[in-house]
């Protein structure tokens, strides 16, 4: 189960919105989408955190302050890239696509794209070999960028430390736990 809220910081405080990521594929979208919910609410060259939670496994935030670029953290890299949602974070996170898969880059072009027949089972050893190197290239824990919000009042200490409920912690720190409540 997928949990996902923005937070726009306003002049009247912290407000919450629950966010559908269905139609965002890469974090250029969530950015996008981030923006468009700041200028929404009057917030657009403020600061926007986009929670992303998958219940007892993972959580990220994305920070998004104006124009800047985003900054991204998440708390398990290995759990949240069998996530579509974490795939996007960590996309961004590790320059690359964590499942191996770079476009053009991946395919196999061996000749055997016209219909030959490749041999079965070559064919599902290299597959299990791409398979186990994607899931080594991604580290094990916390992943990104661990002072996202130190200026906040949550130190890259108590970041690391969180695990279960963890966007509520943040949010009680920032004072905003009950506008994400709401949305919960």
């Amino acid at each position: 189960m997928y949990f996902a809220a923005l937070l726009a910081r306003t002049e009247d405080g912290w407000e919450a919105s629950d966010t559908e990521l269905d139609d965002v594929e890469t974090l250029s979208d969530l950015s996008d989408l981030a923006r468009e919910a700041a200028a929404e609410a009057g917030a657009e060259d403020d600061t926007i955190l986009i929670f992303i939670e998958q219940e007892d496994a993972w959580f990220g935030v994305v920070r998004v302050d104006g124009e800047d670029d985003p900054r991204i953290y998440v708390s398990d890299a290995a759990a949240a890239v069998r996530s579509s949602y974490g795939e996007i974070l960590l996309t961004d996170l590790l320059g690359k696509d964590p499942d191996g898969a770079d476009d053009l880059d991946a395919l196999d072009l061996d000749g055997t794209e016209d219909g030959e027949p490749e041999d079965s089972a070559e064919a599902q050893a290299d597959d299990e070999d791409d398979d186990t190197a994607a899931v080594e290239t991604v580290p094990s824990g916390p992943l990104g960028d661990t002072v996202i919000l130190v200026d906040l009042g949550v130190s890259e200490k108590e970041l690391l430390a969180l695990d279960v409920d963890a966007l509520s912690e943040i949010a009680d720190a920032l004072g905003a736990a009950e506008v994400l409540e709401t949305v919960r």
